[in-house]
């Protein structure tokens, strides 16, 4: 048993924006979730479900009508004012477009956090030295905004939002104005700091391929609604809310089937004794070559016409669109055989 503190708990979260002028709107409707230390946690959802709500009011940037929302124990809205800087300090925070000063130089930027906090000029040049060397930025120091790449930008804003030593780091669609090389980049240098840093990170975002490159955990936000949550591996293997499902499907390529047999392809053409499957992973414990196992022990020809294999948490996660060809028998018993070894199956025509 697991008796450590989460890092965050929300219990039955709900925040309402009020009007004068207009209806008023529920952003969060009992909103419960848990965030272990250590987790690298997405948090997904349409614009508009109630995402950046959310992770502000983790730290206490915004108010909330009732529940509860625990950092480190400590109920947000019931810290003082020098309790609730603390906690500011204690959670960094990078955004997606940035936020940096164009008059201060990148070194500058990264100490701004310092200023104010009793920390002598040498001490804090030293600071932000080893912030830069951590994300890959010390040639840069002299340079300004405006001179660097999007992504150079958000190393910046990372390496602003570790000044002060943050035990949580919340990530608000930080990869999204970035291009996918340079995404794929600033989320790997974000599961370095986890690892190396043992910091807990919150990541906000509408991309499922973003949760599946780095968390661990994953909660589907649906108008301020948490409809699923849970690791990530089992949500992506068999996703139950359709809006999971709907994001689910963004990330893989095992969809193009269904406008082929729409289309009647040729691709899809089937001979007499031939089926077309869609096999799926659902499953950690996998780990036979399955296709070429099937091939042999049933003696039957398997042709792979899509394939979408990723390793989420050390496991194969995807699965595949083949073509059998073999005696009724022998593909009943090959198929028995798969189901037996936690393989999800369909048969998309035979």
């Amino acid at each position: 048993m697991n008796d450590q503190t989460p890092a965050v708990e929300i219990r039955d979260l709900t925040k309402t924006y009020r009007s004068d002028d207009e209806e008023d709107k529920t952003a969060l409707a009992e909103v419960s979730l848990s965030i272990e230390e250590g987790d690298i946690f997405g948090i997904i959802g349409l614009s508009g479900a109630g995402k950046s709500t959310l992770v502000r009011c983790i730290n206490g940037l915004e108010g909330y009508d009732s529940g509860s929302v625990r950092v480190r124990g400590r109920e947000v809205r019931d810290l003082n004012p020098a309790d609730l800087r603390s906690l500011r300090q204690r959670t960094g925070m990078i955004f997606q477009h940035f936020n940096l000063m164009p008059s201060r130089t990148v070194a500058g930027n990264v100490e701004l956090p310092l200023l104010g906090g009793g920390m002598r000029k040498p001490e804090r040049a030293s600071r932000v030295a080893e912030l830069l060397d951590l994300v890959g930025l010390s040639d840069l120091a002299d340079h300004y905004p405006a001179e660097l790449s999007g992504g150079q930008q958000q190393r910046v804003a990372i390496a602003r939002a570790l000044a002060n030593e943050p035990d949580i780091l919340l990530s608000d669609e930080a990869t999204s104005a970035l291009d996918p090389n340079t995404t794929k980049s600033i989320l790997q240098l974000l599961r370095d700091l986890h690892d190396s840093l043992g910091i807990t990170v919150v990541l906000i975002t509408h991309e499922m391929s973003v949760i599946r490159q780095i968390c661990n955990k994953i909660a589907v936000i649906d108008h301020g609604t948490i409809v699923e949550q849970g690791r990530v591996f089992d949500v992506f293997a068999d996703p139950q809310a359709q809006l999971t499902r709907s994001f689910v499907d963004t990330t893989s390529n095992l969809d193009k089937i269904t406008d082929l047999l729409a289309q009647d392809s040729p691709l899809v053409a089937l001979d007499p004794g031939q089926v077309i499957l869609r096999m799926s992973y659902v499953s950690k414990e996998i780990s036979e070559a399955l296709v070429s196992h099937i091939s042999r022990a049933f003696d039957l020809d398997v042709n792979i016409i899509f394939g979408d294999i990723d390793v989420v948490e050390g496991s194969p996660l995807g699965g595949l669109v083949v073509k059998v060809a073999g005696t009724e028998g022998h593909i009943e018993d090959a198929l028995a055989y798969l189901k037996g070894r936690n393989i999800g199956i369909e048969v998309l025509k035979s």
